[in-house]
């Protein structure tokens, strides 16, 4: 009697798949990249100038998470056309973008209301990347990506805990979580960029030896 195959789990390692994930991102290490200087970016503006209008906080955030947003979108939809399907990189884009639109659309909302929202969206967005953490080998960054899936969640439960935060001190740490979480994907890049140098230098100095 044939037995029913079990489900595949998630976090569950395969070598193939773990492969095939670090290929695609090493090729698009540039996208990486640019959430990562657009992350710093984020971060610089809410440090330098606290003591901003909150609505002017919802419509930075919102125009952020949107343009990550498609970022991360683009990313699943290019790793999907390389034969892989990482729905986590797209599932992750959607969430970003759904966050600018609320965002966007209510900018006056209450500061606690806003404090929710990001913290929702920062637990939704680390536990994404952490799993997504799983699928990547581990000389391609592996524990970069994870480090920033677990800032994401750290600043998500911060938030949580103390929602009754004043402007100024909410952007100060939005600006300190963007600036980490921007740092991280940055050096992930760059990680990623030198797999990719590597992986190209190999057939050239194979064909010298031949």
């Amino acid at each position: 009697m044939a037995t029913k195959a079990s489900s595949p789990n998630i976090l569950e390692y395969d070598p193939a798949r773990c492969d095939a994930l670090s290929e695609v991102l090493a090729e698009r290490w540039w996208v990486v990249g640019l959430r990562g200087i657009f992350g710093i970016a984020f971060g610089l503006i809410c440090l330098l100038v606290p003591a901003a209008a909150i609505l002017a906080l919802v419509l930075l955030f919102s125009a952020y998470m949107l343009v990550d947003g498609v970022l991360g979108i683009y990313s699943g939809i290019k790793a999907a056309r390389n034969g892989d399907r990482w729905g986590l990189l797209i599932l992750e884009g959607v969430v970003d973008i759904a966050a600018g639109l609320i965002a966007f659309i209510w900018p006056a909302i209450t500061a606690v209301a806003f404090v929710l929202i990001i913290a929702i969206w920062a637990l939704i967005s680390g536990a994404l990347m952490l799993v997504a953490a799983f699928r990547l080998n581990i000389d391609h960054g592996r524990w970069w990506l994870a480090l920033g899936g677990i800032a994401s969640i750290i600043f998500g439960v911060v938030l949580i805990i103390a929602p009754v935060v004043g402007a100024v001190v909410l952007t100060w740490w939005l600006g300190a979580y963007a600036l980490v979480f921007g740092v991280l994907l940055l050096v992930l890049a760059f990680q990623l960029h030198s797999k990719r140098e590597e992986t190209r230098r190999k057939p050239a100095t194979a064909a010298k030896k031949a």
